[in-house]
């Protein structure tokens, strides 16, 4: 990423400008005719020198560390935008911002619930389904009886048959290995932390196709793309999967839609009057799953 030295020299100056010294816990003085702090004053409260900090604001320094970003992000009382529009100006990636977890947000539940003709999940990065709406449930199966470390889909691929018998058999090589890509990307922008280290090693452990994938390190992110589902009592159904982020990052929102000029529309009509039960009968626990470039039910 390049450098923008004089939206970042725009932008520190700005920041600085709209902080009150009293907020960071300097007096006011009488004698201030500066808005805001002084230069020296930021460089004080982030650790470097006046001159660095000078040459930042003249557009003259050459690219900060993260480092230096990360003090002066705290100089500057910055919030957590505004920390990553300073990254960004100087050319480094933001850190991880919060992630939500398995907590998903009522406005997204709300929005599922609203989605009576079209099939959504709510997936976290590493697989782990976290809601589904009505229609989902009727396309791939309802998750009550599964205990929650096992309502993944990454794991339910690798060690359950019954998930990869809704999928054409001459695709499902290539599912597993989107599947691997994606978690791999997912374990990367987490650092390794315990949640996708214990999924990784757990997978490694039930799956040789898992363990030989993941030691290919293939990445490949989840995006929008085109799936074929074998529904037991529908047959072959056709569907587009766009995937949307939240702004958590590690939480996305899956909705698969018919093609425009095919028969999928009336299939989800149908699907609709249908309901979950008889799928459920046909293929008792079955669980949507998601592949980046293959949609997003497996």
């Amino acid at each position: 990423m390049a450098m923008n030295r004089d939206e970042l020299a725009d932008f520190l100056r700005r920041s600085r400008e709209r902080l009150r010294p009293e907020e960071v816990g300097l007096p006011s003085g009488p004698r201030r005719r500066t808005p805001g702090l002084r230069r020296e004053e930021v460089a004080r409260l982030a650790g470097m020198s006046a001159d660095y900090y000078m040459r930042l604001e003249q557009a003259r320094s050459p690219q900060p560390s993260v480092q230096m970003l990360a003090a002066l992000s705290r100089a500057l009382r910055l919030d957590e935008d505004g920390r990553d529009h300073l990254y960004l100006l100087a050319g480094h990636r933001p850190p991880a911002g919060r992630q939500a977890g398995s907590h998903v947000r009522p406005g997204l539940l709300f929005l599922l619930d609203r989605l009576t003709d079209t099939p959504a999940q709510i997936l976290s990065d590493l697989g782990d389904l976290l809601a589904q709406n009505t229609l989902a449930e009727a396309l791939f199966g309802c998750v009550c009886s599964v205990s929650p470390p096992d309502r993944n889909i990454v794991w339910r691929w690798f060690t359950d048959p019954v998930v990869r018998a809704a999928y054409p058999e001459d695709e499902q090589e290539h599912y597993s290995r989107v599947h691997v890509a994606d978690l791999r990307a997912a374990f990367a922008r987490r650092g390794g932390d315990t949640p996708a280290r214990a999924l990784a090693a757990r997978l490694r452990a039930a799956s040789p196709e898992f363990a030989e994938l993941w030691d290919r390190h293939e990445v490949a992110v989840r995006r929008g793309s085109r799936m074929r589902v074998l529904h037991p009592e529908i047959g072959s159904l056709e569907l587009d999967c766009e995937t949307l982020l939240t702004p958590s990052e590690d939480q996305r929102v899956l909705v698969f839609t018919p093609p425009p000029g095919t028969a999928g529309l009336d299939h989800l009509r149908l699907l609709g009057l249908l309901g979950h039960d008889s799928f459920a009968r046909a293929r008792p626990g079955l669980l949507g799953s998601a592949a980046p470039d293959a949609g997003a039910g497996a």
